[in-house]
């Protein structure tokens, strides 16, 4: 809920992004942490959604 990584895969897989938050912190539970360095990199690597920002 961040940077809108997990709703932006979510978005694209057409699935439920509290699913894929899920998934992505057990993930980062049971890989000691990787998962926030993943996330963070996917923050930076991932578009943002055209027209997300409204001034």
């Amino acid at each position: 809920m961040i940077a809108g990584v997990c709703a932006g895969i979510g978005n694209h897989l057409d699935t439920d992004p509290t699913v894929i938050r899920l998934i992505w912190a057990a993930l980062t539970l049971l890989s000691l942490g990787t998962g926030i360095i993943v996330y963070l990199a996917a923050w930076v690597l991932i578009p943002e959604e055209p027209g997300g920002e409204t001034p």
